[in-house]
Formats: C-alpha cells, structure tokens, sequence
C-alpha cells in the first residue's frame, strides 16, 4: 500500500519505518526541511534503539521516502496517517496542528482515501475532522479512522512488530477491511486486532495512560507510607505483582512519570471530562499528585544533606525521565536541578544519551562521563535508571569521603550499601 505519515516526529518516524519494513511504499513528511535533508541521509533525529538501521534499511530499498512536499504526497497515497503533535494549552489540547493538516487534506483529495489519527486527540476530534472534510466534492472520496499508537520510547520498534493490541476505530466496513489488511503481517504474530467505533479508539488511548499514570503515582504514595513505617515498598510492589489482577509493571516507586505522554494526556483527559460535566476525580488527584511529587523529592533531598545545600556539589546521574530515550520533557530533573541551582549547589550531570540541556544557571554543567561528573560529589543522585549505573563502584568515582548517594530508582540493595559503608539513601524503604 502506499502510505503518507503527516509528521515525521516520534510516532510518524517510527511508524513510518515499520511500515515500510513490512512492505509498503510509506512517505513521511514533515514542514522542517532541515529534518528532512537529515532522514534522506540516513541521519536520525531523535534517540530510539534499532530506528537508524531500520531507516537506512528501507532507504536503501526505496520503500521509505522523506519529503517535504504534503500535498503531492497526499495526492499519491492510499493511507494517511496523521501524526503531528497535539500539546496541552492550558491544560485542553491544542488541535490546531491537526486541523491545519486536515484543511491541507481537504484540498488534496483527488481519490478514495483513508484519513488516520495517529495523534493523540480528544474524544469526537475525529467528527471534527469528518466535518471539516465533508463537500459535495469529496463526497465517499474518505473515511476518517482512529488508531492511537502504544509505542514505549525506548522499547518503540518492538512495540509496533509487537503489539499488544492494534485499535482501529471505524463504522465504515471498506475502511475496516483495508486497515486489517495493513496491519495483517502483525495480526499473523500474534497481535490482537480489535475493531471498535472511532470515538472509542479516541478515548482507549486516553484511558490506558491515565490507568498506567494512576498504577505509578499509587505505588509512589505507597512509598511515602513505606519511609515512615520502615517497609520495602519493592516487597509491597512485588506482593501486590503476583496478583494477575494488578500485575508487576509499573508498580516501581520513583520520582514520578514524566515523558510526552501521561502528563499532557492525563491532565487532557481531566479537561474532556470537565467538557461533557463528568468528575474525572481519580485522575485528577492522580495529576495533582504527581505534581507534588517534586516538593516531596526536594524537601528529602534537603533532608539527606542536613538542610545545608548552599555550595555543595550535587550530581545528577541521568536526566532523561526514562533510559532508552533521549525525551526530557516532563522529567522531574528539569524542576529538580534548577530548583536545587537557587538554593546554592553546584549542579553536575551526566546523560547516557549526550543529551545537555541549556539550564539558564551558570553553576550547572553536562560531563560527558560519569567520572568527571561525580569527581567532587557530595552527593550523587540517580535519577533514570540506565544500565550502566547499575553497578557502580561508588568510592571509586568520587574523592570526597563523606559523600551520600540518593537512588531514586532504586537500583541498589540497602544492605549492600550499608556493608561497604556508603550514606544510602532511596525511595520508599
């Protein structure tokens, strides 16, 4: 089939890639010429393991192409994914990406064609977009279906050839069948193809990270009980885990969620309930909760170091809200570091991924490995749980004697540190 992906950020490269790998002509578009001339040359723009290969693969194969030409590329395809992005303003998300591309659509349907919400829209988005494109001219010349992707940024390429479950919502039988036909090499594997109505496709999205927010700021606050009453919260965590009703994943206590969805798409969900008069109320303690987290990180961090931050040297190990990607937005280091930064500390950080962020502060600064970084410690934070701080030797890679070492993922056994005399400190236990 001949595919156009309508942005070629995260999801649409990534989907774009697969897609093509499965067979199919996909283009992938997008108005930055500068990421286009850098895909057309094997160059990936953002972090995510196995993507390069799959794109130069396919490039080499001229089954993926990069272009920064939408209408011809409209005109050309039979499936258009749209894949923009759809930030929250004032906690609604703000369409007008999405409706910019529609009305770009609307004027290049020379055909029968199918219109995909990739993008992570609101519930009766879909209708809007239906409405929009309707005229006597384009009359039976479109069908309008919702399929949210479930890509995990880190784990992204082996989500989509391994999907849990492929949701497409459509009432038109012809574009069921087209999209069953795509989507056939993943159903043959074992992926659950389930057909719903558009609306519902919309909200199953929604509804899925707002429960994956909720089983993660739980197990966060469970942790906070935990600290006080001198409990494992991992014992809890694996307790509660064996229970196939609740199952282990995302029950691992932390500084909180973070990434490009949960925050933007939780506090949206609350916001679509506020607009059809429903109380969303567990999600919304669910936000205000992970919001306070930060607080909570902040004043323990005070605590381990006695209250006295001014002039210390605090590192950060990682700052990514997730190893395996290079996506930042919405970690809680970026409140925690500058945060820290105005109280006095001297703010040192190492990334896996070399991704440096400009802090506005002067006395915060990127090494490029983990030596330099915690040369002068007093104390070492890990904030994303990558594998290679795993298995530090922590008396090693600092010279300062009486450094502490606060694990936000904990990574480490408390015994073990205790034996080698190392101040430990982490979350929950």
């Amino acid at each position: 089939m001949k595919i156009c992906m309508i942005g070629s950020g995260y999801v649409g490269l990534v989907s774009g890639a697969c897609f093509s790998d499965l067979g199919n002509t996909v283009t992938c578009v997008d108005i930055k010429k500068d990421i286009i001339e850098k895909l057309n040359k094997g160059i990936i723009p953002i972090y995510e393991p196995g993507l390069q290969e799959l794109v130069l693969r396919n490039l080499k194969k001229k089954r993926l192409l990069f272009s920064t030409d939408i209408s011809s590329s409209i005109r050309k395809s039979d499936i258009i994914f749209v894949c923009v992005g759809t930030p929250t303003k004032n906690n609604k998300t703000d369409l007008k990406y999405v409706i910019n591309v529609i009305k770009t659509i609307k004027s290049n349907l020379n055909r029968y064609k199918i219109i995909v919400t990739k993008s992570t829209v609101p519930v009766t988005t879909g209708d809007k977009i239906a409405k929009i494109l309707k005229s006597n001219k384009n009359k039976n010349k479109f069908d309008v279906v919702s399929n949210p992707e479930f890509l995990r940024e880190g784990e992204a390429i082996r989500d989509f050839q391994f999907p849990d479950r492929v949701v497409v919502g459509t009432n038109s039988n012809k574009a069921n069948k087209i999209m069953k036909k795509l989507y056939l090499p993943l159903i043959k594997k074992g992926g659950r193809y389930f057909h719903t109505s558009r609306r519902s496709a919309e909200l199953i999205k929604y509804a899925s990270n707002a429960f994956l927010a909720t089983k993660i700021t739980f197990i966060n606050e469970i942790a906070n009980l935990c600290e006080k009453i001198n409990i494992d919260v991992k014992e809890i965590a694996i307790g509660m885990g064996l229970d196939e009703r609740i199952g282990s994943r995302f029950l691992r206590a932390g500084p909180g969620y973070g990434g490009s969805c949960f925050p933007k798409d939780t506090r949206a969900l609350v916001s679509t309930g506020r607009i059809f008069n429903t109380n969303l109320s567990v999600v919304k303690s669910v936000v205000n909760s992970n919001d306070n987290r930060f607080n909570l990180l902040l004043n323990k961090i005070s605590k381990i170091m006695n209250n006295k931050i001014k002039n210390k040297n605090i590192t950060f190990l990682g700052v990514t809200f997730k190893p395996g990607t290079d996506d930042m937005r919405e970690s809680s280091s970026l409140k925690l570091i500058p945060a820290l930064s105005r109280k006095g500390a001297y703010i040192n950080y190492y990334e896996p991924t070399g991704q440096k962020k400009e802090f506005k502060s002067k006395n915060i600064n990127f090494f490029e490995n983990i030596r330099d970084a915690c040369k002068y410690a007093d104390l070492i934070i890990i904030h994303t749980e990558w594998n290679e701080f795993k298995q530090l030797n922590f008396k090693k890679i600092t010279k300062k004697k009486n450094f502490k070492v606060f694990d936000m993922r904990n990574l480490y056994s408390t015994s073990e540190m205790k034996k080698n005399k190392i101040n430990y400190f982490s979350i929950g236990r």
